[in-house]
């Protein structure tokens, strides 16, 4: 009788383990475990990241971290963990949560557009991956690099397309730059080739025309119409004679540093710069700013017309007005001389 009373003892301490067992199973796994009100959240754990950045950034999302802890120990998780962004879905159990960071990288939509220049596109990217701004520019300006893909220092700029990507939160800078490089090539179809070669204009030379027709106007509709002017001009022999690219060399000079160009003087004209397209014939060495894909499209499809000559429209900001004889772009560039006298803009 005292021997069954001793099984009986054991087998219900065993019972009672068991069930306690089973409660801290169902808590550690199967009960939610999330502390935010949101739908989701996100985490991002950075190449080389510990377990401990990982806990850290979990402990506001989560009701009851030592729970996480001991079955992420348990699966091996604090061992094995891997670089990315990923989602915790409201109501996720710690099981549900460590199957999502451990193999559910998700990927950040990057997007770019309008960078003047290789460094600011680099500060740009750099907010929306793990890879930083010098890593990015140091592997973006690789001479090697460069020489290999056909492009220099100078016209760098133009193998960014501007538009959203899909890349994973921890590429690194080499990643996003080869990437670059297949999408520029995706973008240069046979048609866009075809269309090129048909203007007399190497992909280098229309990125850098784009550049100039995009500072010029923002606008779709006329951008064509500015392309076919400079395309005018190129043909007869004619400078350039393009604002924009006087802006880009004088920002290049020390007293032009911090400072806005609102009104283009004769002192800039003067300005020695390759850049300076009423002194040098001929497209600038390189793009003066990233043009958007409209002004890249406008230039392989220019409007066919006679224009020679545009001003700045007084009455229509934003848009211009275009001449045949420097007779009336003369007149036209008063007009607008006189607004801008009239706005108080001098310099």
């Amino acid at each position: 009788m005292y021997i069954k009373k001793i099984l009986w003892t054991i087998t219900l301490i065993g019972l009672v383990a068991a069930a306690i067992f089973a409660y801290y199973i169902y808590n550690a796994m199967l009960s939610p475990n999330t502390a935010f009100n949101n739908e989701q959240a996100y985490i991002y754990v950075p190449t080389n990241a510990s377990y401990a950045d990982v806990v850290e950034q979990l402990e506001p999302l989560l009701d009851d971290l030592e729970s996480f802890d001991a079955l992420a120990k348990q699966k091996k998780y604090n061992t094995n963990l891997k670089a990315g962004r990923f989602a915790i879905k409201k109501g996720m159990t710690n099981n549900d949560i460590i199957n999502s960071i451990r193999s559910n990288n998700l990927p950040v939509q990057l997007a770019f557009n309008n960078q003047e220049s290789i460094a600011k596109l680099a500060g740009r990217v750099s907010q929306q991956i793990e890879a930083d701004s010098s890593d990015l520019l140091e592997a973006m300006t690789d001479e090697a690099f460069l020489t290999k893909s056909g492009f220099n220092k100078k016209s760098a700029l133009g193998m960014y397309i501007p538009n959203s990507y899909e890349f994973f939160w921890n590429s690194s800078a080499e990643t996003f730059r080869d990437r670059m490089l297949k999408e520029y090539n995706r973008f240069w179809n046979e048609s866009r080739n075809a269309k090129a070669k048909a203007i007399g204009l190497s992909r280098d030379e229309v990125m850098t025309l784009a550049s100039i027709v995009h500072e010029e106007s923002k606008q779709p509709s006329e951008q064509p119409r500015i392309a076919g002017v400079y395309l005018n001009r190129i043909r007869i022999g004619m400078p350039l004679q393009a604002d924009p690219t006087l802006k880009f060399a004088a920002y290049q000079l020390p007293q032009y540093k911090n400072t806005v160009i609102k009104r283009v003087l004769n002192v800039h004209k003067e300005i020695a710069s390759p850049y300076n397209t009423y002194k040098n014939s001929g497209l600038p060495p390189g793009l003066i700013t990233m043009p958007d894909i409209t002004a890249i499209d406008a230039v392989l499809n220019p409007e066919k017309h006679n224009y020679i000559y545009f001003a700045a429209d007084a009455k229509k900001i934003g848009y211009h007005k275009f001449a045949k004889t420097l007779a009336q772009h003369n007149q036209n560039a008063r007009e607008y001389q006189r607004y801008l006298s009239a706005q108080g803009i001098n310099k």
